[in-house]
Formats: structure tokens, sequence, C-alpha cells
């Protein structure tokens, strides 16, 4: 990490237009940067990091930082709040708890810029301009960097991006508490480095599976009014995406009206050169990517980034100041909008301050987001625990006591007073818990059978801790399979093996699915449950959902990522058509379908309110109303598919449209409206997105329609005729 503290002395400078508080903010944005020189100007667009940008003394401007990690807290920037890993928040299925952890971490990464700043320290992770969220799409379960992600569903991708922007930038009227970064544009989603290097992969996609999969979450972000959007490694058809002017410029700019800047992921500009052989110079490389509509660099090296020769790109002709300057103005603009030039005493988001790091509120949120991420795969009469009902009591696997990967990737710096893992949650029940992790590590390919057999002998309740962690999977480190890592299975089987009669109750920690056909086959392992990458609040989060303890504390969590049965059915990392990927296309059997999970209760799904009829380009809404029929109070989340029955082009035979996650009182019948819009019932076309005449078919419930495995709960299904043709046009 490189860190600037500068001493900064008082600057006499004019009084510019560009800091006249009544003006607009372009005619602020034209004065700044017609008054930087060219030299000036390259040293804003190439220097976006390592480190900030530095200083123009001259006009009073100080140095930026523009290398901000804000997913789910602020990283690496000290001590800061950590909710749980993307993945995990994608299976809440919770728009309102997006919008929360996100709000929260822009107060906390606002609060630590003000302090960072009061102090004159500039650098990475210093800054208020994000490079989050993560909304590529889930498109193979082996991707080292699903964790990252919300999942493999575009809609819901889309929702959560839009709900992630809104609640890190803030309502203020004027500014923003810190500006959001959507990644990675485009079509990107593995390899990493099994079996090529993403630093120089072609990713070939058709047009349709461009517009329906990758590109729909990305719109969704840019209409949430997100200020950044990062360019991917890849290339796509040939033409690298920070370079391509089709997705930078004809989509994004001019189909989407997207106004902020675009970041390069680091290193992606020189790619362009050293790994692409796309072409072979800076200037002719600076030159594309400006007009393509790239507006800053990250570099891996700091002394030579690609951008340095855009001077000389102006004087040999291949770009015109104008396109420069045209160009830079992007970086100033969410600069203003920070607050950066205006008077402090104005912008609400400079009183925050680091008192609301880690304080009890953002803690109390950290518990409730790992809570509502667990998604309970089986539960054999087991859950919730009666704690005296158990005398011997083990915990056994690599995952029990390895806090560190609990939090996955991308995650804020741990602070152990504030961090609990799952061995220290099961010990806060029973006074006496017996344990051994039977690995030195998550790779377990050095396995101790007697220390898990030990602490399972005699054992009434055994829980089994597994997972990867970021260790086997994360950015640039994909798996070449699904399969429990080296000796874990065995682990497994000698834990059941160990304590006859034992209730087991296996805890998985890891993004993309696992293999672990054995244990859903197996009659001695009573419970199943996936719980990602909870970060800081593991093991509390467990030991309240263990108990049914207190609210939020009822399962309701749904994968958000299919799980397939064989692996074998699964296309080639490298194959982006979307045939046979994800469940919007798949046939294939599958362990655990997208959108499962189980609860302590069970709901009943009874009126289903809708009108027949709908005038091409209206939205439906409807109503559906449904009882929860068990003991607890608990959130149910209803889902919507459609499904189109006269589409004249390929369209997914199953596709998700609306959902939420509603708290649901024992006993009481809960109504719940729904929409499924116009966007929605649209088909790509050669005229673009079209809404064709005739039948959608849709159902509504607590998962997939004709889901297997299937929950303890109804779908009901419904039907509509499209009247008309409605044409909307390319998006």
């Amino acid at each position: 990490m490189l860190l600037f503290l500068l001493v900064l002395v008082p600057i006499v400078v004019g009084d510019y237009p560009f800091r006249n508080i009544s003006l607009p903010w372009e005619d602020r944005v034209n004065d700044l940067v017609g008054r930087l020189t060219l030299d000036e100007i390259k040293l804003q667009m190439s220097c976006g990091g390592p480190g900030p940008v530095p200083a123009i003394p001259r006009l009073g401007i100080n140095p930026y930082s523009w290398t901000t990690e804000c997913l789910r807290g602020d990283v690496g920037a000290g001590d800061a709040t950590s909710f749980p890993q993307a993945i995990g928040l994608g299976a809440s299925f919770s728009p309102d708890l997006i919008f929360r952890v996100a709000q929260a971490t822009g107060e906390e990464v606002r609060a630590k810029y003000n302090n960072y700043t009061r102090y004159g320290i500039y650098g990475d992770h210093k800054g208020i301009s994000c490079f989050s969220p993560v909304i590529n799409i889930v498109r193979d379960p082996r991707w080292g960097r699903n964790q990252e992600t919300y999942g493999e569903d575009p809609f819901l991708s889309g929702v959560f991006a839009a709900n992630f922007v809104n609640g890190l930038q803030g309502n203020d009227p004027r500014y923003v508490r810190a500006n959001a970064g959507c990644k990675h544009f485009n079509v990107h989603g593995g390899p990493e480095n099994i079996p090529v290097s993403r630093s120089s992969f072609d990713a070939k996609v058709s047009e349709r599976d461009w517009r329906t999969t990758f590109l729909p979450a990305f719109r969704s972000c840019v209409r949430a009014g997100t200020y950044n959007v990062m360019c991917s490694y890849n290339s796509i058809n040939g033409v690298p995406a920070c370079a391509n002017k089709k997705l930078l410029t004809d989509i994004l700019r001019t189909e989407w009206g997207f106004k902020g800047y675009v970041v390069s992921d680091s290193g992606a500009i020189e790619n362009i050169i050293t790994e692409h052989h796309y072409l072979n110079n800076s200037v002719d490389t600076v030159s594309a990517c400006v007009k393509a509509g790239c507006n800053l660099e990250l570099d891996y090296h700091k002394d030579e980034p690609v951008f340095l020769s855009v001077v000389d790109a102006v004087k040999q002709g291949k770009l015109t100041e104008d396109e420069v300057r045209t160009s830079v103005k992007t970086l100033f603009n969410v600069r203003m909008r920070l607050g950066e030039f205006d008077p402090p005493e104005m912008n609400q988001y400079t009183k925050l301050n680091m008192s609301i790091v880690q304080g009890e509120a953002h803690r109390n949120l950290s518990v409730e987001a790992a809570l509502k991420t667990f998604v309970l795969l089986r539960n054999e009469n087991t859950l919730p625990l009666k704690p005296s009902s158990y005398k011997n009591v083990a915990v056994v696997g690599p995952m029990a006591n390895n806090t560190y990967q609990l939090f996955g990737d991308y995650a804020p710096t741990m602070n152990p007073t504030f961090t609990s893992n799952p061995l220290k949650g099961i010990q806060s029940i029973w006074s006496t818990v017996r344990y051994g992790a039977g690995c030195t590590d998550n790779k377990c390919t050095q396995y101790n059978s007697q220390e898990v057999q030990t602490a399972a002998t005699g054992s009434d309740l055994i829980f089994v801790c597994l997972g990867t962690g970021q260790e086997l999977e994360s950015e640039a480190n994909d798996r070449a399979n699904l399969d429990l890592p080296g000796q874990q299975l065995q682990l497994l089987q000698d834990a059941v093996n160990a304590a006859s009669g034992a209730k087991v109750i296996l805890l998985l920690f890891n993004a993309g699915p696992l293999n672990i056909t054995w244990a859903v086959e197996s009659p001695n392992v009573q419970v199943i449950m996936e719980l990602f990458f909870p970060a800081q609040s593991t093991g509390e989060a467990l030991r309240r959902v263990l108990l049914a303890e207190g609210p939020n504390s009822v399962p309701a969590g749904r994968l958000p990522i299919t799980w397939p049965r064989y692996m074998n059915a699964v296309p080639d990392m490298t194959n982006y058509s979307m045939v046979e990927r994800t469940y919007r296309y798949a046939t294939y059997p599958v362990l655990f379908p997208f959108g499962y999970g189980l609860s302590y209760t069970s709901f009943f799904y009874d009126i289903l309110e809708y009108p027949d009829q709908v005038p091409a380009g209206a939205d439906l809404t409807g109503a559906v109303s449904f009882i929860n029929q068990g003991s607890f109070d608990a959130d149910e989340v209803v889902q919507v598919y459609i499904s189109w029955s006269n589409a004249t082009v390929t369209v997914p035979h199953l596709q998700l449209e609306d959902f939420n996650r509603v708290f649901a009182p024992r006993g009481v019948q809960t109504q719940w409206n729904f929409t499924i819009s116009a966007e929605s019932m649209a088909v790509w076309t050669e005229k673009g997105w079209v809404v064709e005449p005739g039948v959608i078919s849709f159902w509504v419930g607590g998962q997939q329609p004709n889901a297997q495995p299937a929950i303890d709960s109804n779908v009901i299904p419904g039907q509509f005729t499209v009247i008309g043709q409605k044409v909307l046009g390319r998006y």
C-alpha cells in the first residue's frame, strides 16, 4: 500500500469561478479544466493508482485518491466494520439489507476520508471513490471471484446494484457521500487462471447473450446514478474492454446516457499491449482508450502508465486537445460533487467522524446481515437446538477456528475485539466443547484423522466446519473442480463414523458450489447449512440461528447460485455461450437450485390477484397473499418467475422478475404486491428490446416452480396475455 503524508500549507489562489458555488456544476468543471495544461491533465488521467493523483498547487487543488474498495466495508484502510461477503448478501434476497450495508460502508469511508484529509494523508484506500459493487454474473461455479458478486441472476444483480449505489452515495440533493463504481465492465466472469490467464482472455459472446445476461445489471447501476464504471481485463469479441468503443461509448454513454468516468482495472491498459497484443505502443493505446471512452488509468507500474503518452498522442494528431479535455472533465465533475471545491460547512458528509467506525449500530447491522445470509439446505428435525438435549458436543474441521478465512476476499481489516468464529459461537452455548481442526489449513492436504476422531467419539452433537476461504477461491485463483478440498470429505466421513447416533451439523464456508453429494445422500448428516463468508459476526450470528434466538434468527436465505450435481454437465470455463449455464438456461440435474433455502417454519400461498391482459409496454401489477403456518415469526423470500409462450426468439426458459424478503408473523396472512415490468416482458430482437404479443406464464412463491429439491411451500401459477407489440429500443 502506498501512503502519502503531505504537509499542507495555505496556498493563495485566485477567486476562480470553479470555486463559485452559485455557478452550475458544468460551468465550474469547464472553468477548472480550462485552466489546466496538457501536462497537468496527463497526470490526472494516468495516475489513478497506485497512490493519489498529484496536487496542482497553483490552483490550490490537493492530491486525490481514486483507489478505494467498498464492497462490504472499507477495505485496507484500518479498522472498519466488516459485513458478509457479497455472495452471502446476494443470498439474503433483501434489497433493503444491501442498501443499509452500502449506507454504513459509505458513512465509514467518508468518516475516514475526513480524518485522513484533515492530516494531509493521501494514498491507496484513503479516498471516497469506490470500486464497488461487483455485479458480474456467476456463469461458472469454478470462477475464483464468484464470492464478490451477488450471484447468477441478472435481474437480482441489477436490483442489488441500484440499492448499493443509492445506499453508498447518499440522498443529499447537492453532494455525494462516496461514489460507487460498478465493475467489471463487461462480459467478465472467468477465467482468472484456469485454464488461461484473465490478462489476455478474449470472451467470445453473442449479441443476444451480451444484451440479456451480461449488460442488464450494469444498466441498472447506471440508471441508479453511479459515477464510475470499471472496464475489465478481458477482450470482448477481439477488442479489449478498455479500448472498446461499442462498449464504453455506443452502449454505455449513447444508449444508457452515462455521464460519469470509466476507470481501467489495474494494469488493464498496459495489458492491451503486453498481453492482448492488440496494439504495440503507448501512443496508439492511449488514443484508442480515450476515444473509446476510458478516462482514468490504474497501472501496475506507477512510473510508466500508458496514459502518460496522451500529450504525445495530441502532438501526433491521434487525439485532439478537445477530446482530452472532455475526457478529464468527468474526473473533476465527480470531485466537485463529492464536495472537494466547496466550503466544508455546506456538506453534511464532512461532519461524519471516526466515532461511527465500528459503532454499535454498524456492529448490530453486521450481525443482522450475517443472519440473513445463511441458507439452510437440510434440516432433519434438528434445528433449532435445545442445548439441554446435548451433553457432549464436538466441533471439527479447518473452518471452525480459522477466523481470517471467514472474511473472504476484499474484506476490511479484521478487528479481533469484534470478531467471533464458529468455535467461539458454539462455545458460548456449551461450556465444554471438544475441538479438533483435523487439517492445518483449508487445503487439507495434511490430515490428522485421529484428532477428528478423538473430538467426535462419544459426542451426541457434532459440528463439522468445512469450506474454501480466500485461500482456495479468490481473485486470480479459480478452482479446478467443485470437490471438497483435500481430505475434507474424509474428515466429514470420519466425524460421522466416530460417534454412532450423534446428530451431525455440516457448516459450509465457501462462495461457489461444493460437491457435497455424500452428505446430501447420507442419513447420518442431519443438517447442512451454507454460511458463505460471514466476516466479523460469524460466531454470534451462528449462535443465534442455532437457537432461533431473537430477530432474524429463523433462516430465510436462498441460494443465489445453482449447485450442479455433476460438473461434467457444465460447459468449459472459456465458453461464453449461456447454453447450459445458470437456472435460466441449464437443463442438467442439480444438487440445489437457484432460489432454494429452508426455514424453521412453512408458508402457504393461497391468493393471487392480477389482470389477465396487459397492453404491450405497460407494467403488470399484482398481489399475493400467504400464511406463515409454523410456530416462528419469520422472513419469507417471495420470488416471481416468468416464462414466454410465444416468443419469436431464443429466451430463457425461466426468468426471475421480482422478489423481496418479507417479514411474516406466524398465523397471520401477509400480502405482498409485485410488479412484472414491461422491460421484464421484453425479448431481444434485431429491433432491440421488444414486448411481443402473446401469453406469458408466471409463478409466485418461495422458490422456483417445479424445483427439485423443493422446499415445504407451494407455488401459485398465473398467466396473462400481452396485447399488441411495443418496441422499447436498444439498451
